[in-house]
């Protein structure tokens, strides 16, 4: 009910905006919601439920509706909800305070918590949010470590966000040096947009013929000019006008990309009518590309001869073939009076799921000097964004020999290069952040590991730089830039296993680690089991299992074949399969993991299955069929749901319920308590009852990450315990059997049959 008042609120608050608009653009609304999920403690990016929503381009405003519900009140303490929220790719998050890997960068993104009773929602606005796809993720605190059953009744929350946005649908177009009559009020900013091509080095936003009314402060508008749109990461950049006019300048704006401009009034019931132009300037562009396809494939193929008249000619590429294996090194061709960039194409492959790889068309190698930069482009989709995006420069040292005060510096930018690269000039643009490397003689390799990076286009800028005016005799040297998306950070490493995540259609790669190793790569160590502790769990959950041999051994000596038969096959999967479900290195698989489990919980259930029914006391064509029936019924509930509650109580209660029928038979026909002996309910049935009991607890509610091998030890060494106990004596037409069967036993043949004393005991001679 709160949901729905929630969403009629926020649609007449919809229709509000849409009616309170001007005559310049005209606004749309529109609602996205997504179902909503249950959450979970979090441990590992597994836990976490992300959510993604598209933004389209114009949006003036974007609203988030965030709802968490309390599912039941059972075991429910006092929890908080963190939601974050991130542009262009998930967000990268680290809410327990683990370490990174190494060479691994990553920015923080904005975090909300939401504390909940049973019903909670707040809600998140951001004016002129980026467009593309937002990513929402949401988790519950830290998990405590304790193994909850499945089926038992559990503290839940649901998640559930929704989008809503006002979208400009006929947003003015600044043309370039067009200057553009726009008023502004207070309430109602004035808003347009630029483009903005590829290998713009600037950008100038500017205001002037600023009028806000008659009266003597008529000539002074007090606007505010901003260019871009907010990430949350980085706002747009803003100016304060004042007088009749402003400039905004960006110095390395977006490339092919649409520009968000915005022009507000900052004077209270006043109305400003200004004129607004933009103009861009290119101040460096590669050389021309030919139209001859035919190169390109050529190239891919490995079998281009190009020499320098050709390269000057035709070729728009800054750099030729350059190889280790006594191959020559062609120099560069020379510069044409407008370039100023050496652009190397780079070959776009998809190795697999979450996997990419960016290799230069030309070769490993990339040619780099000191008096212009060279230019990579590396364009990421929105289905490689799930993954980490690596970098690795390497400096090959085998052609020239740099100085110690030379080096490459190295700068990854995204949506625009920077093309002014030395000592002082920063890895940034105006709107976004860059990432720099360098490699010199002492470093000759460079690492940077982004996870989740966002979906654009990449830049990759190298040149060489020196201390003084020149680079000495090195005018050339070659780099190795090596640039791939994998789905996680090393594959996670050795302490680590690299899984692959879904939400609806979109994929994301997370590490789940082992051994007490966490982090984002498994490489935080501060609550790491040692080997000692590793093999000592491995041997506990094992030998524990050795236990169940006085069982084995008593149900022989009773006659009960069958049950020992059950005891045994529980024995031996049960041990095989924990020296296998083991997080570290003291594993031992004798055959695939699922099979393993699947055995184990399956004779573990047959087992307790089989000694209820003994205990019961009936016929052995009732038990035998029940044993049948019953294992094969078990089996296929272990199929359907392998850890479900109802797969253990359900063969428990129906065996309970066969063992009181016939006790309360025996007893109402007895007229006499069954089992009669006193003995009996003291030294056997209490004591097992009682192991059973406390080993089931244990199992349920007493299971936790770290003491998981002691607990589930105790459970086996119970469990087994409590079979010696619960076995019912030999029956007495057996134990007359026994004696019979020794070893100068000599059948009698009374013609083609076998003759025995009693008549069930009949065996056919063929």
């Amino acid at each position: 009910m709160g949901v729905r008042f929630l969403r009629g609120l926020l649609f007449v608050a919809l229709t509000a905006w849409s009616l309170g608009d001007d005559g310049q653009v005209t606004f749309v609304s529109e609602l996205s919601s997504k179902p909503a999920q249950k959450l979970s403690k979090y441990a590992w990016y597994g836990n976490v439920r992300l959510q993604r929503f598209h933004i389209p381009e114009e949006t003036a405003i974007a609203r988030w509706l965030f709802s968490v519900t309390k599912g039941h009140s059972f075991n429910c303490g006092q929890h908080n909800v963190t939601i974050h929220i991130r542009w262009g790719a998930p967000p990268v998050i680290n809410p327990i305070g683990l370490t990174f890997p190494n060479a691994t960068l990553w920015s923080p993104c904005l975090s909300l918590t939401l504390p909940v009773t049973s019903h909670s929602s707040t809600t998140f606005n951001l004016s002129n949010p980026a467009p593309g796809d937002w990513y929402v993720a949401a988790h519950l605190p830290e998990d405590d470590g304790r193994i909850e059953q499945k089926g038992f009744p559990s503290c839940s929350y649901f998640f559930q966000p929704q989008l809503s946005i006002r979208e400009a649908v006929d947003t003015p177009i600044l043309q370039q040096g067009t200057f553009l009559q726009q008023t502004a009020a207070p309430d109602r900013p004035a808003r347009l947009k630029v483009y903005v091509p590829e290998f713009a080095s600037s950008l100038s936003v500017s205001v002037a013929d600023c009028l806000s009314g008659e009266g003597a402060d008529s000539g002074n508008c007090s606007l505010v000019l901003r260019l871009g749109s907010s990430s949350l990461q980085r706002g747009p950049v803003t100016v304060n006008c004042s007088g009749i006019g402003c400039s905004a300048v960006l110095s390395h704006p977006s490339w092919d990309t649409w520009l968000r401009v915005v022009v507000e009034s900052s004077k209270d019931n006043r109305t400003v009518t200004f004129s607004i132009v933009s103009n861009y300037t290119v101040g460096c562009k590669p050389k021309s590309v030919g139209l001859k396809a035919d190169d390109a494939f050529h190239k891919l193929r490995g079998k281009s001869s190009y020499t320098n008249s050709t390269s000057a000619g035709n070729s728009s590429l800054g750099t030729d073939t350059v190889a280790f294996n006594n191959k020559p090194v062609f120099p560069f061709p020379p510069l044409l009076a407008s370039a100023c960039v050496w652009r190397i194409p780079v070959l776009y492959e998809e190795v697999d799921v979450l996997s990419l790889r960016f290799t230069p068309v030309n070769g490993p190698n990339v040619s780099v000097t000191n008096t212009h930069p060279t230019l990579l482009t590396y364009p990421l989709h929105t289905q490689a964004t799930g993954g980490t995006l690596n970098l690795q420069l390497t400096l090959n040292t085998t052609n020239a020999i740099l100085g110690n005060s030379s080096s490459v510096v190295a700068c990854l930018s995204q949506w625009a290069p920077v093309l002014d690269l030395n000592h002082s000039q920063p890895c940034r643009t105006d709107l976004f952040r860059g990432y720099g490397v360098h490699v010199n003689a002492s470093v000759p390799k460079a690492v940077v590991r982004l996870p989740f990076p966002q979906s654009t286009t990449w830049y990759l800028t190298l040149q060489l730089t020196c201390n003084s005016s020149d680079c000495g005799n090195i005018s050339v040297v070659y780099v190795v830039p090596e640039v791939s998306v994998t789905a996680c950070v090393e594959d996670c490493g050795t302490h680590g296993e690299c899984r692959l995540l879904r939400s609806y259609s979109y994929l994301y790669g997370a590490c789940v680690c082992k051994a007490g190793w966490n982090g984002w790569g498994c490489t935080d160590d501060s609550t790491a089991q040692s080997y000692s502790r590793q093999l000592m769990a491995t041997l506990l959950l094992t030998l524990s299992n050795l236990f169940f041999l006085p069982a084995i051994v008593v149900a022989i000596k009773r006659c009960y074949i069958t049950e020992a038969s059950v005891y045994l096959i529980t024995m031996f999967f049960s041990t095989f399969y924990h020296a296998c479900d083991q997080p570290g290195v003291a594993v031992l698989c004798i055959m695939d993991y699922d099979t393993l489990q699947y055995c184990d919980f399956l004779g573990s259930i047959c087992s307790i299955w089989v000694t209820i029914l003994c205990m019961a006391r009936i016929r052995d064509t009732f038990k035998y069929t029940l044993f049948m029936l019953g294992a094969l019924l078990i089996a296929m509930s272990m199929q359907l749901d392998r850890k479900g509650l109802w797969n253990l109580l359900g063969p428990i209660l129906c065996a309970f319920l066969i063992m009181a029928t016939t006790w309360v038979y025996r007893g109402v026909r007895r007229r006499h308590c069954y089992p009669p002996s006193w003995q009996r309910w003291v030294l056997y049935l209490i004591p097992g009852g009682t192991c059973a009991l406390i080993g089931v607890c244990l199992y349920i509610f007493a299971e936790t990450e770290n003491n998981y091998y002691y607990t589930h030890s105790v459970w086996h060494v119970l469990v087994a315990s409590c079979v010696v106990f619960l076995l019912p004596p030999k029956e007495k037409d057996k134990e007359a059997l026994g004696r019979s069967w020794n070893l100068s036993w000599r059948p009698r043949v009374c013609g083609y049959t076998l003759c025995q004393s009693r008549k069930e005991e009949l065996y056919t001679v063929t």
